[in-house]
């Protein structure tokens, strides 16, 4: 539809195809603004839109609609691997053409689309007349939800990055910036997440309080204080608000997705991946990263893990610390790492010649140190290397408050930061390489466009167990860090009760993570004499449960609370299910209606009656019996414990 207006003045509603949700465009007094309704409660009140711009009028004001565009849009997109094979991409969609009324008359468009479940809206600035560059001084993007709303968050601009326990709040107490995804609960019941995707050459969005005391965009900045210096044509990010009735129903949403692009090349050599590693061993005192008698990434190590990859029935092995750099304070000396000279007792192309020969993927690692410079002068080479080693997937690392380039500090989550990222991504694409990105700028569904991403961290991991973690963190991943997309949590540490690194948890919930927290590269981080030698039997869940899903069905949760999920193998029509709960024990009545007709083989890993955290965490029942659709699993979660399910169709 194609709507022409002859007054400046503008009221219009923009409704999803179920007639749920509700977007509404207004401009008032030559200024735009919108809000949003969901079963026609007032989820956003008025909010304002625009920008602060260097040497310029504040783009934003003093408007006329110059015309709008309507259509209505339906596909099923299809994703290579994931959570779901399949996504709705069903919405409305109307284009604003705004130009202002007095001289420069410059001109931008306001897209908007209204999904079942979201509201999505990005500005779009084509180049015109003496406006082809800008620096954007501020992003005037409000989210005006009433100031009594739930809040769970963690702080922006901290040395730790994303690495922070989440707390709950109110919108209110939102002084300082907090990063997205933003998960709130409104006085009226509605489930909010507001968020951002397809980030690309631009600031990544936090959120605080501003003076008239409403949430507004903070683009983080980059070192000279500006937002983003822009080439136009430019469209921002898209700004997301996810919309649900419950807790659980929220973390369906896969709407991110689809608002990016489809790959525009073939990525069909793209494979999931689980894997061991050369990792946790020097987390608890065994071994070192740096060289030495206590060497961990030497070539008889290596060796030894890929043999014991081949016998757990795993597809890949993690080699941290095999390169020149590691000496003293690795923290401080990242300028020294060199990312194609080995360690003299380490030779990649004899370990990379064995690894294929048993058919193992080695995953190599480039830890940065936030040392751009030093990285990028040598970032192709180091790719080059690697593909002609057969290495396929990279694990980077950039362990830094900020990133160091030619003497500047940049946020890691700043325009400079976004667009390196973007950097090793298309790099590592043209060499066939899959990356897990560590310390990095947070998901926006770019995985849709470039596939070969196949997991970041970007929030706390089991690397903070010993006393930084409690049980509840878990739970509150799948509603707040896990909507921005799949997470290297790394999973299925096994020796809980270590000295270095006690962890909150039960046995049965490590396996539990392997389903409660996606991940398309998922590591079982523990030593491998750990699982052959003292629990066997339970490893098994860790070798059988898939990397990738055509189907999830979230069951039951609260936020921070417990998380309940089910999972459809994607070559198969097995199912698996996990489930975790916070410092509490709970009991679950598990309803299988989800599944087909026919009969299942169930192998249940739970908590024994007697398992706790703290108390008795290796306290586990594996127990075999058949069910059907029909049925309800009784189940007990101890407190910080889990479950994990495998259903094997007969």
């Amino acid at each position: 539809m194609l709507s022409w207006f002859t007054k400046n003045e503008v009221n219009e509603e923009i409704y999803s195809q179920d007639k749920n949700v509700k977007c509404q465009i207004i401009l008032d007094s030559g200024r735009i603004s919108y809000a949003v309704y969901k079963n026609e409660k007032l989820v956003i009140k008025p909010s304002s839109l625009g920008f602060l711009i260097y040497g310029e009028k504040p783009l934003g004001e003093n408007l006329k609609l110059i015309r709008s565009q309507r259509k209505k849009h339906q596909e099923i997109v299809e994703l290579p691997w994931g959570e779901n094979k399949y996504i709705d991409n069903n919405y409305v969609e109307s284009a604003y053409y705004f130009a202002e009324k007095k001289y420069p008359n410059r001109i931008f468009t306001l897209r908007v689309r209204v999904f079942n479940n979201a509201v999505a809206f990005r500005y779009e600035i084509p180049p015109q007349p003496k406006f082809s560059q800008i620096t954007i001084k501020d992003e005037l993007t409000e989210f005006n939800i009433p100031l009594n709303t739930v809040a769970w968050k963690i702080p922006a601009y901290q040395p730790d990055r994303y690495e922070y326990n989440y707390e709950k709040s109110t919108v209110y107490d939102i002084k300082k910036s907090v990063h997205t995804p933003l998960t709130l609960k409104t006085p009226n019941g509605v489930y909010v997440a507001i968020h951002e995707a397809a980030l690309y050459n631009y600031g990544a969005m936090t959120l605080k309080l501003n003076e008239k005391n409403i949430l507004k965009s903070d683009i983080t900045p980059l070192s000279d204080n500006t937002k983003a210096h822009i080439q136009l044509p430019f469209q921002t990010p898209w700004r997301l608000i996810m919309l649900a009735d419950s807790a659980i129903e929220l973390t369906t949403n896969q709407v991110m997705y689809v608002l990016n692009d489809p790959p525009a090349q073939d990525f069909s050599w793209v494979k999931t991946l689980k894997f061991i590693g050369i990792w946790w061993a020097m987390y608890v005192g065994e071994w070192t990263w740096a060289p030495g008698d206590r060497h961990g990434a030497t070539t008889e190590h290596a060796k030894e893990y890929i043999d014991a990859a081949v016998r757990l029935g795993v597809s890949g092995v993690l080699i941290e610390g095999w390169n020149d750099g590691w000496e003293g304070d690795w923290l401080d000396n990242g300028i020294n790492n060199k990312f194609t000279v080995a360690t003299p007792d380490f030779d990649l192309e004899e370990v990379a010649r064995y690894a294929k020969i048993r058919d193992i993927e080695i995953v190599g690692h480039h830890e940065t140190v936030g040392f751009i410079d030093n990285y990028e002068k040598q970032i192709e080479q180091a790719y080059n290397y690697y593909a002609a080693k057969n290495v396929h997937y990279i694990k980077s690392g950039y362990a830094s408050s900020k990133m160091l380039i030619n003497g500047r500090r940049e946020y890691h989550h700043s325009q400079f930061g976004v667009n390196h990222y973007q950097r090793t991504i298309e790099l590592a694409a043209k060499k066939h390489i899959c990356l897990d990105i560590h310390e990095p700028i947070k998901g926006t569904g770019i995985e849709r466009t470039w596939p070969n991403l196949l997991t970041r961290e970007g929030a706390r991991g089991q690397e903070y167990e010993g006393g930084a973690l409690s049980p509840s963190h878990a739970c509150y991943l799948p509603y707040t860090r896990l909507l921005a997309g799949g997470m290297d949590y790394t999973s299925g540490i096994f020796d809980i009760e270590n000295s270095v690194k006690r962890l909150a948890t039960t046995l049965a919930r490590q396996l539990a993570y392997f389903v409660t927290i996606y991940s398309g590269m998922q590591m079982a981080a523990d030593r491998p004499f750990i699982y052959e030698k003292r629990f066997p039997d339970v490893f098994r869940f860790i070798a059988d449960v898939p990397t990738s899903f055509s189907k999830t069905i979230p069951l039951a949760g609260e936020v921070g609370e417990y998380y309940i999920v089910a999972r459809q193998d994607r070559d198969s029509n097995d199912w698996y299910i996990g489930g975790i709960t916070d410092e509490f024990s709970r009991r679950i009545n598990l309803h299988l209606d989800f599944l087909s007709e026919g009969t299942y083989e169930a192998d249940i890993y739970s908590d024994s009656d007697e398992a706790h955290y703290r108390d008795n965490p290796f306290g586990i029942l594996i127990t075999k019996k058949r069910v059907e659709r029909t049925n309800t699993l009784d189940l007990y979660i101890a407190p910080g414990g889990g479950f994990a399910i495998k259903l094997k169709k007969l």
